[in-house]
Formats: C-alpha cells, sequence, structure tokens
C-alpha cells in the first residue's frame, strides 16, 4: 500500500513538474488546481475528497464550502477536513501562478478562517508549495506570510516528507490522535489567543461603555432596563454582523450608520428594517407582530453617544477586526456568551458596576459545558426517539402522532438546544434525500433544495418549521434567554444567501424569514410556580429578590405540551449548588421531596424533569455530579429515581469536565427513560479521554452490566458504578466473611473547637479568628495535646508539630463521648479516598477530620484490627462501599467504617498480626533518621511485613487467587508509607 501511495505520489509530481510554466499562467485557474492536483493530494492522505462513499451530509470527510461574494472577497475556506462531523482543520487553495510565500493576503485569509473557528493548524497551498499554519496565533492585518508559519513543503520535497506530513494530516493519523499531539506539542508562540476569549473581552468592553454612555444620556434607566438595553443592542449588532459576513445582509450595512451624526438614531432604522425582514424577537417593535413576550417598547426610543458606538463599529470590520464571523461555529459563540452572562450591571447611586452574578460568584466562574458532553446527551435521548420513523411521525403531521417535543429547562446560553436543532437538521435532510430527494423538493412547500454545489439542503421555511416545532427552553435569567434565542436563529440561516433569505419575505401573509421564539423559549424560574405567592408575600420581597424568583407556570407557557402528556426529552446541565433565598429553600423543600439531605438545585432539576415534565416513555439526559448515587443521605433520591426511570447509561469521566471550576466536581452523563424498570440492566460506561473526534467513544470506555432491581434493594447504600459482577461477588464473599465493625467498635468523629455561637459561654467571632484556645506548649493542666489528619499514617502518629488546646465546654464540639481518655484506641483519617489507620496509647484528642475508634472489648487486639485497616484488601472492600477512588473531596465518612467486615480471628493470627504491625510502626518511625543503606534493608522489611498482612488477611476473608490477583492489581497504590 506505502509503495502505491508513493508511486501515484510520484505520478502527480511529475505531472505538476512538466506542466509547470502552463500551469503558471493566468488562465489556469483555482479550481483546476483543486480537482487535478489538491484532491488526488488529500486523497493519497486517506480522506474521502469526493465522499465515494456517500456519506450523509453531515458526517462527510470534506465539505467543499460554497463560495459568497461579500464586498471585494469572497468568504468560506475552500476545504474543511472533519472527523464524525467534527471540524479538524481548513485549507485554503491558491492557483500556482499565485505566491504563496510572498501573498500576505492569502496567509492572512487562512489563519482569520482558522483562529475564527477555533482550528489550531490549518493549510495553505497552490500546489507548488503546501504552508501549514499555526492558527492559533492571532492574526492581524499586514502579517508576513511567515508569521504563524510552521511548515513549507515544496511540491518535489513531498515524497521525502511525505511521512512527515501524513503522520499529522492524514486521516488516519487524525484518529489516532496524532494531529491533536502534534498541535499540543508546538510551542506556545507570542501573539496565542484562543478566539472565545478574545471575543468575550471585545463585548464585555463594549458592555461597559455602552452602559455608561445609555445611562449618562438617559438618568431614568433603572438596573433591570440598563442590563436589557445593553444586552439587545450587543445581541443586535452581532447578528446583523454575522449575516453580513455569511451574505444574507449587504456587507458593510452597519458601517452605514457611521456615515452621519446620531449613529443610535441611524442604528434605530436598520434596526427597523430588520424587524421588517426577520422579525425574529431579537428585532420586535411592533405589538401585531409577534410575542408579546419579545416585543421591544423602550430600547429605541433611548439616547446614545457617537462615540462608544463608532468604536464598537468599527471594530467589527476588518482591519480592525480579526473575526471572520461567517465561520465562527454556534458552541463558540455559546461559549463566549455563557461566560459574558456571568457578570451583571448594577446602578450603585449614580454611578455603575460591572459584578460577578451571586450564583456566579459562589459557584466560582461559569462553566460552559464541553461539546463533546452536549453531543452525546443529545443523541442518547434522541436515538430513541427517532429511530425507524419517518419525517411525518416525528414532525406530527401523520394523523394519530406527536410532534418530538425536546427541552432545556435551564437553557443558559441554549448550547443543548442548538445541538438538538443541528442533530434534527440533519436527521430530517437524511431522511428526505434517503426516501427520494425529488419528491422532498416539489409542491409548493418543498422541504429541500438543491445549492449550486449540488448538495441536497433544506430550506429556510423547513429549518424554521423544525426549530419551532421540537426545541423548547426556560431559563431564570432574561439576558439568557435572549441570547438562545439569538443562537439558534443564526442557526435557521446558516449556509443560506441573500437570494434565499429574500425569497421567504411575504410582507402580504406578514410573514418574515425567522420566527419570533418568545412562546418557545421562556423567561422564568422552572423549579418555582405562582403558588409561591401564596405562601409568600410578594410586597415583602425586594425588586431584585423577585427578579430572582421570576415564578413560571409550565402549564400556561406550554398548554399544548401538557395537554398532550408532557415532552418526549428533556435535556442540560441544570445548576449545581445554587444560592437560594431562604423562601426559595422553603418552597422547594415543600414541593420536591424526593432530597433527604442538603437542598441541591441540581436534584431538584431531575425530581421535577422526572415528575412532571417528561410523559411516559420520555428520555432524560444530563450531567450532573455524583454525589446522588455515592452519598449515604440521598438514599431517597436513589429510591425514587430507580423506582420511576429505567436507567440506561452512566457515563462516568476520570478527568476534570469543567476545567476552570475552582473546586473540582466530579461529574457524570446520566441517560434515564421514564417507565418500569423491572428487570432492566444498566450499563455504566468509565471515560478516560475524549477521542480524535472530539466526541465521546463509549466501544473506548469500560463498560459494566448492571441490576437496577438490586440497584433499587439496596438503595439506601451508595451504588458503585465501578463494579462488576466479579467484583459484587468478591465484595459480597468479604461482607459474609466477618461482621460490621460497629458491633465491636464505638466510632466518634474528632472535636471542632471553633464555631461562632457555640460552647460555654458561646464562641465570638473574635475568638474563632484568634483560635483563643490553642497553644503551641501545655500552659496548665486543661491543655491537651491534639492531632490533626495529617499527623497519622498508616501504622504511626507523627505529629507535624505540637499543638495543644484548653480542652472542655468551652469548644464547640468538645465531644466529651468520644473515648479521647481510651487507654488503647484507633485513629482513622477522614479526608482522603483510602483508609489510614494506627493505634493510639497516649490518650491524643483529635480534630473532626478523623475518627476515633474505641473497642467494645478492652481484650480486642487493636494493633490486628489496624493491620486489616490499613491492608489492600480492607481498601478494596472500603472502596466498594465509598468509590471516590481518585476524588479531590473524597472523605472517609463515619457510616461507612461502621460497616467495614471485620473477620474473626485465631489468637495465632491475631498475635502474629499485632507483630507484623509494631515492627512496621517502628521501621516506619526510625526510617527519615536512617542512614541510606539502612533504609533500604528497612524499607524491604516494610514492604515483606505489609505483603505478610496482606496474606493473612486474604486467608481471613477465604480469597482464592483469583480474589487476590484483583485485589493487588486494583490497589497498586496501596502502601505502609
Amino acid at each position: 500500500m506505502v509503495g502505491d501511495v508513493q508511486s501515484a505520489l510520484r505520478e502527480l509530481i511529475g505531472r505538476f513538474r512538466d506542466n509547470l510554466a502552463s500551469y503558471k499562467k493566468p488562465g489556469y485557474n483555482e479550481t483546476q488546481t483543486r480537482r487535478e492536483f489538491i484532491d488526488p493530494l488529500f486523497e493519497l492522505l486517506g480522506w474521502d475528497v469526493a465522499n465515494a462513499h456517500g456519506y450523509a451530509e453531515a458526517y462527510k470527510h470534506v465539505v467543499h464550502e460554497d463560495r459568497l461574494r461579500i464586498g471585494r472577497s469572497s468568504k468560506a475556506p475552500d476545504y474543511s477536513f472533519r472527523v464524525g462531523g467534527t471540524r479538524k482543520f481548513f485549507l485554503e487553495a491558491k492557483k500556482p501562478s499565485v505566491d504563496i510565500n510572498k501573498d500576505s493576503e492569502a496567509a492572512f485569509q487562512l489563519r482569520r478562517y482558522a483562529w475564527s473557528a477555533k482550528l489550531p493548524l490549518s493549510i495553505l497551498t497552490n500546489f507548488e508549495t503546501l504552508s501549514v499554519y499555526d492558527c492559533r496565533v492571532k492574526p492581524a492585518a499586514g502579517d508576513k506570510p511567515s508569521i504563524a508559519r510552521i511548515l513549507s513543503i515544496h511540491y518535489d520535497e513531498l515524497p521525502d516528507r511525505w511521512s512527515e506530513l501524513s503522520s499529522i494530516f492524514s486521516l488516519d493519523a487524525i484518529h489516532k490522535g496524532a494531529f491533536d499531539r502534534f498541535a499540543s506539542a508546538e510551542k506556545v508562540r507570542k501573539g496565542v489567543a484562543t478566539v472565545d476569549d478574545d471575543f468575550l473581552d471585545q463585548i464585555e468592553g463594549w458592555r461597559d461603555r455602552l452602559a455608561r454612555a445609555f445611562k449618562r444620556r438617559n438618568r431614568d434607566l433603572d438596573t433591570f432596563d440598563l442590563n436589557d438595553a445593553v444586552q439587545k443592542t450587543i445581541d443586535r449588532l452581532v447578528f446583523l454582523r454575522i449575516a453580513e459576513d455569511r451574505g444574507i445582509e449587504p456587507y458593510g450595512r452597519l458601517k452605514q450608520a457611521l456615515s452621519s451624526k446620531g449613529t443610535y438614531s441611524n442604528l434605530t432604522k436598520i434596526f427597523r428594517e430588520a424587524d421588517k425582514r426577520y422579525n425574529s424577537g431579537i428585532f420586535h417593535f411592533d405589538a401585531k407582530d409577534g410575542s408579546s413576550e419579545t416585543l421591544d417598547t423602550t430600547t429605541l426610543s433611548l439616547d446614545l453617544d457617537d462615540a462608544p458606538l463608532k468604536e464598537i463599529i468599527e471594530g467589527l470590520y476588518p482591519p480592525k477586526s480579526p473575526y471572520e464571523f461567517s465561520v465562527i461555529p454556534a458552541d463558540i459563540l455559546g461559549q463566549v456568551y455563557e461566560r459574558f452572562l456571568g457578570k451583571t450591571i448594577k446602578v450603585v447611586g449614580r454611578s455603575l458596576e460591572i459584578d460577578d452574578k451571586p450564583d456566579v460568584k459562589n459557584a466560582g466562574g461559569v462553566f460552559y459545558t464541553p461539546s463533546y458532553v452536549v453531543r452525546h446527551i443529545v443523541n442518547a435521548v434522541l436515538q430513541p426517539l427517532l429511530a425507524g420513523k419517518a419525517p411525518t411521525d416525528v414532525s406530527g403531521e401523520r394523523t394519530g402522532t406527536l410532534p418530538v417535543r425536546v427541552l432545556d429547562p435551564a437553557c443558559g446560553s441554549g448550547s443543548f438546544l442548538i445541538e438538538v436543532y443541528q442533530a434534527l437538521l440533519d436527521w430530517y435532510l437524511e431522511k428526505y434525500v434517503e426516501a427520494g430527494s425529488t419528491r422532498a423538493a416539489r409542491g409548493a412547500h418543498p422541504r429541500i433544495f438543491q445549492a449550486a454545489s449540488g448538495e441536497w439542503r433544506l430550506t429556510i421555511a423547513e429549518r424554521k418549521r423544525i426549530l419551532t416545532t421540537h426545541i423548547y427552553g426556560v431559563d431564570v435569567d432574561p439576558q439568557a434567554v435572549e441570547v438562545t434565542k439569538l443562537s439558534l436563529l443564526l442557526k435557521v440561516l446558516e449556509g443560506e444567501s441573500s437570494d434565499q433569505v429574500a425569497a421567504q419575505i411575504n410582507f402580504l401573509d406578514n410573514q418574515r424569514v425567522l420566527p419570533d421564539l418568545g412562546a418557545l423559549i421562556r423567561c422564568g424560574n422552572s423549579l418555582i410556580a405562582p403558588d409561591f405567592y401564596g405562601l409568600f408575600d410578594p410586597n415583602l420581597l425586594s425588586e431584585d429578590q423577585l427578579h430572582k424568583i421570576n415564578v413560571f407556570s409550565w402549564q400556561k407557557a406550554f398548554p399544548s405540551v401538557f395537554r398532550d402528556g408532557g415532552f418526549h426529552a428533556v435535556v442540560g446541565n441544570p445548576p449545581y449548588g445554587a444560592s437560594l433565598l431562604a423562601e426559595e429553600k422553603q418552597y422547594l423543600s415543600n414541593q420536591f421531596g424526593w432530597q433527604s439531605y442538603q437542598l441541591d438545585t441540581y436534584l431538584v432539576f431531575l425530581e421535577q424533569s422526572l415528575r412532571s415534565l417528561l410523559r411516559d416513555s420520555g428520555f432524560l439526559g444530563m450531567i450532573i455530579p455524583n454525589p446522588w448515587l455515592t452519598n449515604l443521605r440521598q438514599d431517597r433520591m436513589r429510591q425514587k429515581v430507580f423506582e420511576v426511570s429505567k436507567v440506561h447509561e452512566i457515563v462516568h469521566f476520570t478527568f476534570p469536565v469543567f476545567r476552570r471550576a475552582k473546586a473540582t466536581v466530579d461529574t457524570e452523563i446520566v441517560i434515564l427513560e421514564r417507565a418500569s424498570s423491572k428487570r432492566h440492566k444498566p450499563n455504566t460506561y468509565v471515560i478516560n479521554a475524549i477521542g480524535p473526534d472530539e466526541q465521546i467513544d463509549l466501544k473506548l470506555g469500560t463498560q459494566i452490566t448492571h441490576d437496577q432491581d438490586a440497584w433499587r434493594k439496596s438503595a439506601a447504600l451508595p451504588i458503585n458504578i465501578f463494579l462488576d459482577k466479579s467484583g459484587r461477588a468478591l465484595a459480597e464473599k468479604m461482607r459474609e466473611a466477618g461482621k460490621e465493625l460497629s458491633l465491636s467498635f464505638h466510632t466518634s468523629v474528632g472535636m471542632k473547637p471553633y464555631q461562632k455561637g457555640k460552647g460555654r459561654p458561646q464562641q465570638s467571632a473574635d475568638d474563632v479568628k484568634n483560635r483563643i484556645f490553642d497553644a503551641n506548649t501545655r500552659l496548665t493542666t486543661e491543655y491537651r495535646q491534639y492531632l490533626r489528619g495529617g499527623d497519622i499514617k498508616r501504622f504511626v502518629v507523627k505529629p507535624v508539630e505540637d499543638r495543644y488546646i484548653k480542652y472542655g465546654e468551652w469548644l464547640a464540639e468538645p465531644r466529651l463521648s468520644a473515648g479521647f481518655d481510651a487507654p488503647e484506641k484507633i485513629l482513622m483519617r477522614q479526608t482522603g479516598d483510602s483508609l489510614v489507620a494506627t493505634v493510639d496509647q497516649q490518650s491524643f484528642l483529635c480534630m473532626n477530620n478523623m475518627h476515633v475508634l474505641v473497642p467494645r472489648d478492652p481484650k480486642t487486639n487493636l494493633y490486628a484490627v489496624t493491620a486489616i485497616i490499613n491492608s489492600r484488601t480492607m481498601n478494596w472492600y472500603y472502596q466498594t462501599l465509598n468509590p471516590e477512588a481518585g476524588e479531590a473531596l473524597a472523605e472517609v465518612k463515619k457510616a461507612n467504617v461502621d460497616r467495614l467486615p471485620l473477620p474473626k480471628l485465631s489468637a495465632q493470627q491475631a498475635n502474629t498480626l499485632a507483630k507484623l504491625t509494631k515492627r512496621m510502626s517502628a521501621n516506619l518511625l526510625m526510617l527519615p533518621s536512617a542512614t541510606e543503606k539502612k533504609r533500604q534493608m528497612m524499607l524491604t522489611m516494610i514492604e515483606s511485613d505489609f505483603d505478610a498482612v496482606e496474606e493473612i488477611v486474604g486467608d481471613l476473608f477465604n480469597l482464592n487467587a483469583t480474589d487476590r490477583k484483583r485485589v493487588v492489581a486494583d490497589q497498586v497504590k496501596h502502601s505502609p508509607l
């Protein structure tokens, strides 16, 4: 095969060389270059350039972009190379007469495309030379062609450098991740700035300037109206500027507003014309034209200085603008807006402040859901709803069917709804083409048409119908609602030309290009209904509190949906740990009863979706934290979920999904069906990495099949989704071989010294701040030495420093009954994901990040029990009870300590384990001060003793060779050191 490629490559090069003089003449054009040389070159790299395999439009390897004439130049890169529908790189082609080593415009054009699309690498070629650019470097007008160029290959060098090129840009290399590895390995160059970060900086600057300019000329604007005016102005400018780059609006239209004084007045005229053209809700100034939800009676009458608008509009066009709006993906815009919406403008007296919204501040930032998560959830819920159906079944046009309706109840900037919409667009187009494209292209209302490129596309009318038939969203934040609508409307116009848009306008029937989404994307609090005001007087709440509560009636908002039984699917990333008013907490606690511990909003969304939003056999797909499965106190939530739904799959990530989070949140995708779960077998998948196509490939993860009936019966306990069938059998064997630790030991949590308002007398804030009972020496007989979790290791007590505390009822929680004075006790560390225990014979106090284990029978051999607790075998079992291995916030909880199985020991076994424990303890204590030679001997002895403990513990639990091998493999990092 390699020889065939080299032979074909040399033939291609020879033909180019033999006729180079002819190819360099002006008459030999770019299209000929592409067909005769560039297409064959990339076919040799494994790409299906001509779609010979007949892949559906959404999954073609290579998209040959339709080029639009915009102003003086054409828009859209020549080729978009994709894997699984995900763009990997662009290629911009030039004819051989264009010297790409000297042509600054060609390099700048490519770099703008790729930088705007957030692609790390892209290619510029006239076949004579192939240049690879690092497109993370922000492009600037006037850049030399050499800027950010990292590879340049002359056609004569291709045979010798073929392995270099194919190892990065071949289809096989991309599938194997080589492209991504090469891009990430490239050194960070000066000027690297991602398009989302850069554009966020831009629009945040616009917000600041517009807010101050609006307030300066319109003193009566309150906080709400000011935020609304600024947001709508930015949305309108962004929408129209994107429409220009896509060839839908005349290029440079916004610049016309700068041609005379009164820029804002000039803009309002453009906005009114856009209302007649689109009537989308972004532009809605006439009450007769659309939903009352989107009617704007305020912004056009406001006054605004010319200066900020001039700066903003000029910054939207080259040479000041580096953005190519025609290729910026919808999810990138969504990420920008999601972070943008995390801040709000506040009117404070006569000044303005722009600050994080309370929920954002509480969460430590805004965390946009990665595209691979959104795509997987959407595909997982839509696939069973669409499988085996015709378009008329899904649309509800066939008698006896209902349209498939998909909801995001906390839609934010709309990332999930955009993905749902795109998936449905792809599905409908594929079905129409499969059924015979000419049929769907005929009649008074054709569903598809054939573009100039020969590709079949959905008409705008059909794209509008799909959007308004299937997509629903709600968010408490009015700005988020507007952004969701903006993103969806831009999606309607994707790939459309100005002529196609014009053909949709029918002024006589009041038909416009875009739908008004006010009745489908609603603003309100998904969790709080109007009956809230039956419990709390709205007159006693501030305006800010009323905006936050923002009651919402599902039945009134979507009457036809609930008349038909509810939504077919609910998707999203609900807010976790949102800050709630006292009134909200009380209301939610009364209305939603599935939680039994620390009310959390993501679980309220889960309960609401299963109880009242989904229809029977409807699907739920969300990404949520995993404590609902592992927290002992969320037993009622687990029980209810397992009773009313089938768990189809749980996808757990071993890496942080939300990388910007200040605290690591372990999250997983949950796919549920509202249906009886009897004899259902859920699958869980453990995912270690995302594939090179930037999608989740379940085949590359670890798949584990479970039994939901067993889950339901044991819902009072944590659910370990990582434990396979043989692991569950091993855990059961160990459980039966021992009795719960709580029968032999009294377990307590250590003391809590400080908390304002606690202790006798009650502690003040200064008492807590100054830690008034602490000392580094024993000041009086009341002072006792205490330990923290870090002061113990397996088998040893080794304080980091001496700490003493005045011990008594003046402490917040002294835990007088903990048994600190027992002559012997076991201390265990609470923080961490594994068991750490040692024997204490010095009556230490300890903090509440430790557990105190006092034997019920004073004859119990604590050294033997400590050996069992510290063993790999017991740690393996513990992690079946509490599957938090590797989690940043993992804790060894008292309830799980009490459930550890202690096997029955013979006197000989107890004595042997005790002897090994004491010897390891002595060696571990002497280890730091030992000479290097002795240290190596002691390490060998410690490891040998630990292995001896393991052998005995394995015998106590009746483990066979296979069991022991599994324990060792799973606990390879567990050691006495």
